[in-house]
């Protein structure tokens, strides 16, 4: 019997998640709060627009309101809304999750303890996601990362759930390379620091990658976020751990490791390609992931004792962003320096 699988929130991530789910054969239930989104789907599918190929495929789309209507349990639900929606995403699904299923949230930060603590451990699969897309318009999203240069790493938060990763890792296959990550916390740390180095700093600058770190003094200041992320997961407990396909000999081999792991996105996204997802979120207005991001370095930092003032400088940055009192420009790295040592 084919399993019955959700996406719980199909902006760009979710929809790819999704679409190449359903092209794979899959049972695929799409759920989402931006109505035009759902209607536009219900009418024309979903396309993906990736570098070399477009992907269309027909769906099942519904509104958040349509989750009262469900009858049939899901054997798996794959959560894509953003950090700050998982417990009250993982609160309206838990009742429609079957009592052998599995929730995996395909998300940024650190929500897998969220899960946990809302659907329990023994259906909780933890999970890191390199994926790059973008979405402005219903129906419509562009892949930057295609299913070759998407990286995922399933792993347990309990020893109940660990016969079930490979399985979990051969229903992910479409969607791009599942690795089982042993320690799958230090591994979302791990995409944390890289995700704390690249997403606030050029989405306050409004540039992509490969535009904003050629800015000067960008490549400095990515690096000091990413050590004093690195210092505050490491007190923790989460030793960085290689992710985005590299190797344990990857890191080793450098003394750099955290740009190593920067350099390595940048590489699998490619010149030119992509807004990222909290630029996204700043051009429409919305609440972005910042605060659950760096803003996660800078409190635990200051729980240990010492402050992480290069993050610290995003988190009001990109506050000011979104209040309306600054705008997303490389004006904003005068700022972003300003207290930085010379």
């Amino acid at each position: 019997m084919s399993q019955k699988i959700a996406v719980l929130g199909t902006g760009a991530n979710g929809s790819c998640i999704a679409a190449s789910l359903i092209d794979a054969g899959h049972d695929v239930t799409m759920i989402d709060q931006w109505p035009e989104h759902v209607e536009t789907m219900r009418r024309d599918g979903v396309t993906i627009t990736m570098p070399e190929t477009v992907q269309h495929v027909k769906v099942n789309a519904y509104h958040l309101c349509d989750v009262c209507t469900f009858h049939d349990p899901f054997d798996v639900v794959l959560l894509a809304v953003k950090a700050y929606d998982t417990r009250w995403a993982c609160e309206l699904i838990k009742p429609h999750l079957a009592a052998d299923g599995m929730l995996i949230g395909m998300q940024n930060s650190m929500t897998a303890n969220t899960i946990r603590d809302v659907i329990g451990p023994e259906r909780t699969i933890g999970c890191v996601i390199e994926l790059s897309a973008e979405m402005f318009t219903p129906g419509q999203v562009k892949r930057n990362t295609p299913p070759q240069r998407t990286w995922m790493g399933l792993g347990s938060l309990d020893a109940e759930t660990e016969p079930r990763l490979a399985e979990m890792q051969a229903l992910l296959a479409p969607v791009g390379k599942v690795e089982i990550k042993p320690d799958i916390l230090a591994a979302k740390w791990s995409k944390l620091i890289v995700n704390a180095m690249c997403l606030g700093p050029f989405a306050m600058v409004g540039l992509t990658l490969a535009d904003a770190v050629k800015l000067p003094g960008m490549r400095e200041l990515i690096i000091e976020l990413g050590e004093e992320a690195a210092r505050a997961g490491n007190d923790l407990g989460y030793a960085l751990e290689p992710i985005l396909g590299l190797t344990q000999a990857d890191l080793t081999a450098t003394n750099r490791p955290i740009e190593k792991m920067f350099d390595t996105l940048a590489s699998h996204i490619g010149p030119g390609r992509g807004r990222n997802t909290v630029l996204q979120d700043l051009l429409k207005g919305r609440a972005s992931e910042v605060s659950m991001i760096n803003g996660m370095v800078v409190e635990e930092s200051l729980r240990r004792g010492y402050a992480a003032p290069a993050n610290a400088r995003i988190v009001e940055i990109t506050r000011q962003i979104e209040a309306g009192t600054l705008k997303p420009t490389p004006a904003n790295m005068e700022l972003a320096l300003a207290a930085a040592p010379h």
